[in-house]
């Protein structure tokens, strides 16, 4: 397993970043309607807080054609808050 840290900010700022972390942790992967039927938020909304998760490296896209499916690039996303105030997501990678 590997790790790395995300701006836990950019995370835990949205709700519905959460709901679809959520979402996809639970079920492994999923296409975006799925994410949004299981969030119940809009088509849209999910497929913004996807490419932003993308871009934090949380999860990844993979395509059959026009079909988009998402799942999580982490095993364990664990919130550490120091003493100094630093507020960091670390990620443990399950190895692929």
């Amino acid at each position: 397993m590997s790790r790395g840290k995300v701006d836990a900010e950019e995370v835990l700022g949205s709700r519905g970043r959460i709901r679809v972390l959520r979402v996809l942790a639970k079920s492994g992967e999923l296409n975006i309607s799925e994410v949004s039927r299981r969030t119940g938020l809009n088509y849209t909304s999910v497929e913004r807080h996807l490419v932003k998760l993308e871009k934090l490296g949380l999860v990844r896209e993979k395509r059959y054609g026009k079909i988009r499916i998402f799942q999580t690039l982490f095993h364990v996303l664990t919130l550490r808050l120091e003493k100094g105030g630093d507020l960091t997501l670390e990620m443990t990678r399950a190895e692929e």
